[in-house]
């Protein structure tokens, strides 16, 4: 494989005694540990990167760090600056250009650059600079002052770029940009999204990858190729990452094991390793590893011409890769943390709730802000020995581990005594001792947990509550003539558990056409705002939505209060149907064929209960893209589930994966690869997404018309 090798450098400032140009060696031995910059080694590593692409570039380009505004900058800058030089070096921009400092377009320009990262871009800028001779001289050239940004990503100095160099400026701008973005990251999806939507505008390339290890041996690869159409839904879709075995011989894999850059100016880099036409075209490559120790891994960008390497193109290469490596490492570290929470919160709650012909049931979940804990919100719905049906929803204070197995404990207790007793009231006065006992045990006082918790009497149509401190159950009702309101049930009142309360309860009527829903304070809880208007705006939006359905009832209560919530958020529903419903589910593996499989059940299924053929080939064509999206963007089995209601055809397609997931994204702008998920809001009478601790659920929603029997 033709082409060089050469470490990365890394630091990107040539070491002390390398050859380096008059000005490169100034900067070196300059003391800048009395400056805002501080000594040399303690550098952060963006800033680093620039003053490296800064001392390797031809043109003059100078750094302003800090609210002083102190210089540094290279050889080309130096011959500007003229007999300032070199004592310019390490002093305020102000001082060193004090005869135009005042004049409109210079000093103003760095300063709002610098204060509010507004970029500054002038063709043909006439300055008076102090010449060597002592005497003012005109000089003409294209200038630009952009912001620097440092690892976090925030501003921290100016780069001035003097002379015709707008593509190398717009380089350096988007490598501040690169940070900014990369500071916002949390998972190794949005660090490939993030490296690959920058990288590939910066270098004007044809195609880039970015590749990381799997941690327990193989690596993943996602790329991104010139022409590829990504509109603004499918950036937040999760990555198409591809599989290597731990062997894996492609470029980059090499280069993530040796640490060493490859730069190949021309030849058939990806001959043996190509996975289509686009890498197959590729000529010209540069390959960059990471530079972390926590995740191996590189990045590539590659043109399909033959492509010189210059060596200010090649720090700003490396310069990008050690950012998007610190943030890989930062995002592995996430994740880690992430997955045992998430792992010990599906631990928590019920896998599946039960499938009854006249109840139907739906829980949602939305962990907090910090996805990075356990939530301590939990719910749970159960048969009873009398044949009614237990539903419970409940909050153990605090978003940690503890939090969560309190959680666990309470939800096991919960259910324990309720098949003993059932009687509301009976099972919080238990619980109320338990609690009481797990602050004795823990010497604290202050454990905190809140339960509702109901049974539901289909055959009776009454539903019996009781209440430990926790928001009032809404009922949304339908009446004979088809109107709906929503009311909250009276339960009275009851201090949390552990207090020494005596819960009471409260009976109320459940007829068929009722839905119950059961809710955390996340729902109805905002900053700078009554909880009474909280409580109103959740009422307004059940009564006015236009289906008694348990899952879109869900969707509609967590977006029913706007403004966001750090709070874990979780509701359970449960409509009483006006007739009897008929399920049918399939566990989809994650391979190829899966789509076609399901595509063929359920048509075979919808076929047996004669449901319309135009019904049919809408939901069937529907699932068939639903399935293919989880497939692909959470790389786990799914699970498609079935309800016909004389109504209505319901469909969810729910995947396992933890990652960023398809249901995040705005239902109304979402696509995916191919014909997208538009398609389901074409087809479809409604559709939304329920995210939840054990993955995500996209489901839509086809009326049955009712002149054609089924």
């Amino acid at each position: 494989m033709p082409g060089t090798v050469g470490r990365v450098p890394t630091p990107a400032i040539p070491a002390p005694g390398a050859t380096t140009a008059p000005g490169a060696a100034a900067v070196l031995a300059h003391d800048w540990s009395a400056t805002a910059l501080g000594p040399r080694e303690g550098w952060d590593p963006a800033v680093r990167a620039v003053v490296g692409v800064i001392l390797a570039a031809p043109m003059p380009m100078a750094l302003a760090y800090g609210d002083d505004l102190v210089l540094l900058y290279n050889d080309g800058y130096a011959e500007l600056l003229g007999s300032k030089h070199p004592a310019a070096l390490g002093r305020p921009a102000a001082e060193v250009h004090s005869e135009v400092w005042e004049l409109p377009g210079f000093g103003d320009a760095i300063e709002r650059a610098y204060r509010q990262g507004v970029p500054f871009l002038e063709k043909e800028s006439t300055l008076s600079l102090l010449g060597e001779s002592g005497g003012v001289e005109q000089v003409v050239f294209t200038r630009s002052h952009s912001a620097v940004r440092d690892s976090s990503g925030q501003i921290v100095g100016i780069l001035t770029v003097a002379a015709e160099t707008t593509h190398v400026t717009e380089q350096l701008r988007s490598l501040s940009d690169v940070a900014a973005a990369l500071a916002g990251t949390l998972t190794l999806d949005d660090v490939a999204r993030v490296a690959l939507r920058h990288t590939i505008g910066m270098f004007d390339a044809d195609r880039v990858a970015f590749v990381v290890d799997e941690g327990g041996g193989g690596w993943r690869m996602v790329r991104r190729v010139r022409g590829e159409l990504m509109d603004e839904a499918d950036e937040r879709l999760p990555p198409l990452w591809r599989r290597a075995p731990a062997d894996w011989e492609g470029p980059v894999a090499l280069t993530a094991r040796s640490g060493e850059a490859l730069f190949i100016r021309d030849g058939q880099p990806l001959r043996d390793t190509a996975a289509d036409r686009h890498d197959q075209k590729i000529r010209a490559m540069a390959t960059l590893p990471l530079g972390t120790s926590v995740v191996r891994g590189g990045l590539t960008v590659g043109y399909q011409v033959a492509h010189t390497w210059s060596a200010a193109e090649r720090a700003l290469l490396a310069a990008a890769a050690e950012l998007i490596g610190q943030a890989a490492e930062r995002a592995r570290r996430f994740e880690t943390q992430h997955g045992t929470a998430q792992l010990l919160q599906r631990s928590m709650l019920p896998e599946h709730l039960p499938d009854l012909p006249r109840l139907r049931i739906a829980a949602r979940y939305d962990p907090g802000v910090d996805g990075n804990a356990a939530g301590g919100d939990f719910y749970d719905a159960f048969l009873l020995p009398t044949g009614t049906l237990g539903v419970v929803l409940g909050d153990v204070a605090g978003h940690d581990v503890q939090a969560a197995a309190r959680m666990g404990q309470v939800r096991a207790a919960l259910r324990a005594l309720a098949l003993a007793d059932p009687t509301p009231d009976a099972v919080l006065t238990g619980l109320d001792r338990l609690v009481t006992s797990l602050g004795t045990e823990a010497g604290s006082h202050e454990l905190f947990v809140t339960v509702a918790f109901g049974v539901i009497d289909a055959e009776r149509r009454e539903l019996t509550l009781a209440s430990a401190g926790h928001p009032a159950p809404l009922i949304r009702r339908c009446g004979p003539d088809g109107r709906t309101h929503a009311e909250y049930v009276q339960v009275p009142a009851a201090p949390p558990l552990g207090l020494g309360g005596r819960p009471t309860t409260v009976t109320v009527a459940f007829p068929p056409g009722d839905t119950l829903l059961l809710f955390s304070d996340g729902v109805v809880e905002r900053r700078r705002q009554s909880l009474s208007a909280g409580m109103d705006a959740l009422g307004d939006a059940v009564a006015k939505a236009g289906t008694s359905d348990p899952r879109a009832l869900c969707a509609v209560a967590t977006a029913a209060v706007s403004g966001g919530t750090e709070d874990d958020v979780a509701v359970l529903a449960v409509e009483h149907a006006l007739k009897p419903s008929r399920s049918a589910a399939m566990e989809v593996p994650a391979e190829p064929t899966a789509p076609s499989r399901v595509r063929h059940w359920m048509t075979g299924q919808l076929t047996d209960w004669r449901v319309p053929e135009s019904v049919i080939g809408a939901a069937v064509l529907c699932t068939s893209e639903l399935t293919t999206n989880a497939l692909l963007h959470a790389g786990t089995a799914a699970r498609v589930e079935i309800d016909l209601s004389p109504e209505r055809l319901l469909v969810s397609v729910a995947d396992s994966g933890t990652r960023g997931t398809v249901t995040r994204a705005r239902t109304d702008t979402l696509s995916s690869r191919g014909r997208g998920l538009g398609l389901i809001e074409e087809l479809s009478d409604a559709w939304g997404t329920d995210p939840s601790v054990r993955g995500s659920t996209v489901w839509f929603e086809i009326l049955v018309p009712a002149a054609e029997p089924h």
